[in-house]
């Protein structure tokens, strides 16, 4: 091919995209049933989050709005000071601050438990190892309301009953099964070039855990961390048994109980607690969304 000259390909008439004429039967098909199904997603979603809405739209109305509006999400009159109330008349200060140092507590010990757990069981094996996994798992089936009694007693044996660091411990004191296997999967995936790598530069057990394992363990870190967190800020009962005879130690959860008195219910101060209860939730969720989704589809090829 000399310079200058140009080479004249033929058109691929299969490959060619119509310029005109009549589309094709079925073409507009799939389009509509995109629509559709996005319509349905839609009226699911819907149905899903309207509890929540419903809730934050009652703490900005008053007792009778609530009771006389039915399902309607637009209060007649928007009542801010619902949350000022909740804030301070009924406490709820006291509660978050308390709820924060009992979750972020709980949250630590499952995590450093759950992974040390999930460390050994993932690369090490030893003697008992199904027999330690089968009576984890069954001890994890075991009602919280028939091992609180043991927990509160070991507790006050121990001098922790009532305190902030006794309801920590029997807040994580759980199984926490779910954790642990997330861990185990994770390790047991790990190349043993890492370990080796860390026992040349003369590190141990430990130095090797925190310094290379557990650094690594990042979306599975933060799965159990968001799970922890929204069961332990939740949790009701453990709370209510270990602040029961000292209120000013209530968390969030127990703290609802200051809006039902003797003879009525301050709904419209329940509803702004309640919103507030769930804040942190939401915001920690969607702060560890990607890790958590990470986390989940790791254990999940595990």
């Amino acid at each position: 091919m000399t310079a200058g000259t140009s080479t004249v390909r033929p058109v691929d008439r299969r490959s060619a995209a119509p310029t005109g004429g009549r589309p094709r039967r079925g073409a507009g098909r799939p389009r509509a049933l995109s629509w559709l199904q996005f319509a349905v997603l839609a009226v699911v979603a819907l149905a899903w989050i309207y509890p929540l809405l419903w809730i934050v739209s009652a703490s900005f109305k008053d007792d009778a709005d609530i009771f006389t509006s039915g399902l309607s999400l637009i209060p007649d009159q928007w009542r801010w000071q619902n949350y000022v109330d909740a804030w301070q008349t009924a406490g709820f200060a006291q509660y978050t601050l308390n709820s924060v140092i009992v979750t972020v507590g709980s949250v630590v010990v499952v995590i450093l438990r759950c992974a040390t757990a999930g460390y050994v069981l993932g690369r090490y094996a030893f003697r008992g190892k199904k027999l330690f996994l089968g009576v984890l798992l069954a001890a994890s089936f075991i009602p919280t309301g028939l091992s609180i009694i043991p927990i509160v007693q070991l507790s006050t044996q121990l001098g922790l009953y009532p305190s902030t660091v006794g309801l920590i411990l029997a807040l994580s004191a759980g199984g926490n099964v779910a954790g642990a296997l997330l861990y185990t999967g994770y390790f047991s995936r790990l190349p043993d070039e890492l370990e080796q790598a860390a026992q040349i530069d003369g590190a141990g057990f430990l130095r090797t855990f925190f310094s290379v394992m557990l650094p690594l363990s990042g979306p599975i870190t933060a799965t159990v961390a968001v799970v922890t967190f929204i069961g332990t800020w939740s949790n009701f009962f453990v709370p209510l048994v270990f602040t029961f005879s000292d209120p000013t130690q209530r968390t969030l959860a127990v703290g609802m109980l200051a809006f039902q008195g003797t003879n009525s219910t301050d709904w419209s101060g329940l509803a702004a607690g309640a919103t507030l209860s769930l804040v942190p939730v939401m915001v920690v969720f969607f702060l560890l969304q990607r890790y958590f989704v990470e986390g989940m589809a790791g254990a999940v090829k595990s």
